[in-house]
């Protein structure tokens, strides 16, 4: 059956490969077959997650034909604190829904 492979090692740089794999595989089997323990070391480290289509697996969980295999980096960056210091740089009169207002409006509309 056929699986797609999906790796993000950086962002907006993304790594795809469709492979075979014997009816039954497993996520383990399939990364085993693209090779890429050996290509990817950072994919052997404990806080690499695994997904089929968005959802998260753990390496043991069965494949199907078209399954998507996802391998997920962490986060760098908590995005509620990123989104915070956005904010904050661009001030609350220039973000946000009411940034734009009609003149002679009210605070809101």
């Amino acid at each position: 059956m056929k699986v797609i492979l999906m790796y993000a090692i950086a962002p907006r740089l993304v790594h795809e490969q469709s492979i075979e794999v014997a009816e039954g595989s497993t996520v383990q089997q399939a990364v085993d077959a693209g090779g890429w323990w050996r290509r990817f070391p950072a994919l052997a480290e404990s806080d690499v997650r695994w997904g089929i289509w968005s959802r998260l697996v753990e390496l043991d969980a069965a494949l199907r034909e078209g399954d998507r295999v996802e391998a997920y980096r962490p986060l760098r960056v908590d995005p509620k604190v990123a989104r915070r210091e956005r904010f904050t740089g661009q001030g609350a009169k220039g973000a946000g829904l009411f940034s734009k207002r009609r003149p002679g409006s009210k605070a809101g509309y």
